[in-house]
C-alpha cells in the first residue's frame, strides 16, 4: 500500500480550508497583541481593562459555545466558515476607523471583541466539524498535525508581526492588516465544494437544550474525553491569566517595546509548531495515548520557568519555558483532537467540539478576569504566578486517566447512534 492515497493535501478542499484558514489564523494573531496593545497605549487601559477585553474576546464561547455545536450540526459547513471570517472583518476594521475619527472607546472595543468572539466561535467548531468529512477519518493524525502547524506558524508569523506592526505603524493599521487577511480567508472559503446541509428528519429535531445536553453528556460521560477537556481547561485557564496581563507587564513594568511582546508570544507558536512535529513520531514511538500522557509530565512543570520572567536573561528563562508549555499543547493538538475525533459519531461532532470549545475557550475568559483581577487587587506578578502554578499542574486529569495506558487509536465512532444508545462505553 503506498503513502500517497494516506496523504490530506491529496483533498482539493482540504488544501482550500487550509489556505483560507492560514489567513484566518494570522488576522486573528495580529489582532491578539494589537488590540490589548492599542487599548493600553491610545485608551490607557490598565490591567483591569485590559484583562476584561481579553476576557470579553473569549466569553462568547460560554455564551453560545454549546448550542453553536447543534448548529453546526444542521448548517452547510462553507456558509458557516464564510460568514464567521466576513463578520470578523467588518468588526476589526471598525476599530481603525473610530481611532481615524477620534471616537475610540473602551465600549467600542468591548463589543467587537465579544462580537469577534461570537464569529469565531462558529469558525472553529465548523472547520474541526467539517475536517473528517474532507479527508476521512483515516488521515485525520496527519491532517490535524497539518492544522496545528498552521495555527503554529500563524502564531509565530502573527503575532511577531502584530508586535512590530504595531512598533513601526501603530496599532490601528495592524489591526487594518488583521481585517484584510479575514476578508481574503472569506473569499478563500467559497472555493470549498458544496456540501448539502446534514439531513435531519423533523422527527429528529428535538428541542436545542436536548441536544446541546446530548453533546455534553457525550463528553463529560466518556473518562478519556472528559480527561481530555479537563487538561486541556486547566491549561487554558492558566494561560490566559498570565497573558491578559502580559501587556501591562511589558510595556508598563518592564518598560519593553511592543516587538519584544509579540516575539515572546510567538516562540510559543513556535512550540506549538515543535509539538505538533514531534506528536505523530512519539507517538509511533510511545502510543498514542502514553505520548500525551507523559508529554505532560515532561514539559508542563516548565510553565514554573514563565513565572520568572524579567529585564535581561530572565526573559529568555521565562520564554524557554513558555516554549516548553507550548510544545506540550502542540502534542495535545494533533493526537488529543485525533483521538476525540475516533471517539465520536459524525452527527456528534459539531456537538462535540462545542463542548471541547465552551470548555477551553470558555476557561480563557474566566483566566482573562482572573488574571486582570488579581493583577488590579495583587499585582501583575502575583497574576502571573498563579497561571504558571495553574499550568503546571494541568497534565494531571490526563496523566491519571485510561488515556495513559491507550496506545493505538480506537476503532472510529458509528457513524449514527439513537441518543438513548449513546453510554461511555461506546462514546
Amino acid at each position: 500500500m503506498t503513502q500517497a492515497p494516506q496523504s490530506p493535501w491529496r483533498t482539493r478542499d482540504f488544501r482550500v480550508l487550509f489556505a483560507a484558514s492560514a489567513l484566518s489564523h494570522l488576522g486573528s494573531n495580529v489582532g491578539y497583541v494589537a488590540i490589548p496593545l492599542l487599548a493600553v497605549t491610545a485608551l490607557g487601559a490598565g490591567p483591569g481593562q485590559a484583562g476584561a477585553l481579553a476576557a470579553l474576546s473569549t466569553a462568547a464561547f460560554l455564551l453560545i459555545g454549546l448550542p453553536t455545536g447543534v448548529w453546526v450540526d444542521r448548517l452547510p459547513a462553507r456558509r458557516v466558515l464564510v460568514a464567521a471570517d466576513a463578520a470578523r472583518a467588518v468588526l476589526f476594521a471598525s476599530l481603525p476607523v473610530a481611532w481615524w475619527l477620534g471616537v475610540l472607546s473602551l465600549p467600542q472595543m468591548y463589543a467587537v471583541v465579544l462580537l469577534n468572539g461570537c464569529a469565531t466561535v462558529f469558525f472553529d467548531v465548523g472547520s474541526q466539524s467539517v475536517l473528517p468529512q474532507l479527508v476521512g477519518r483515516d488521515r485525520l493524525v496527519p491532517a490535524n498535525a497539518a492544522v496545528v502547524s498552521l495555527m503554529a506558524g500563524a502564531n509565530i508569523a502573527g503575532r511577531g508581526a502584530g508586535g512590530f506592526l504595531v512598533q513601526l505603524c501603530t496599532a490601528p493599521l495592524a489591526i487594518l492588516g488583521g481585517a484584510l487577511a479575514y476578508l481574503a480567508s472569506a473569499a478563500g472559503l467559497t472555493g470549498i465544494g458544496r456540501r448539502p446541509a446534514p439531513a435531519v428528519a423533523p422527527a429528529d429535531r428535538r428541542r436545542l437544550r436536548a441536544e446541546t445536553a446530548e453533546g455534553l453528556r457525550h463528553v463529560l460521560g466518556n473518562r478519556e474525553l472528559r480527561a481530555l477537556a479537563f487538561t486541556a481547561t486547566l491549561t487554558n485557564l492558566g494561560a490566559q491569566m498570565i497573558n491578559s496581563v502580559l501587556p501591562v507587564l511589558f510595556i508598563r513594568e518592564l518598560r519593553l517595546p511592543p516587538g519584544v511582546l509579540g516575539t515572546y508570544w510567538a516562540a510559543g507558536g513556535l512550540g506549538i509548531l515543535l509539538g505538533a512535529g514531534l506528536a505523530h513520531r512519539l507517538a509511533a514511538r510511545l502510543g498514542h495515548g502514553r505520548t500525551l500522557g507523559w508529554a505532560g509530565l515532561w514539559f508542563a512543570p516548565a510553565a514554573l520557568a514563565v513565572a520568572l520572567v524579567g529585564d535581561g536573561p530572565w526573559l529568555w528563562v521565562a520564554g524557554a519555558g513558555w516554549l516548553a508549555t507550548m510544545t506540550k499543547t502542540g502534542i495535545d493538538n494533533v493526537l488529543g483532537v485525533a483521538l476525540r475525533q475516533h471517539l465520536t459519531p459524525d452527527r456528534l461532532l459539531g456537538r462535540m467540539n462545542a463542548t471541547f470549545r465552551f470548555l477551553l475557550t470558555g476557561a480563557l475568559a474566566i483566566g482573562s478576569a482572573l488574571g486582570g483581577l488579581v493583577g488590579q487587587a495583587a499585582g501583575v506578578r502575583t497574576a502571573v504566578w498563579a497561571g504558571a502554578l495553574c499550568m503546571a499542574c494541568a497534565f494531571l486529569p490526563v496523566f491519571c486517566s485510561p488515556v495513559r495506558t491507550l496506545r493505538e487509536l480506537p476503532a472510529a465512532a458509528p457513524p449514527s447512534r439513537p441518543a438513548s444508545a449513546v453510554s461511555c462505553a461506546q462514546a
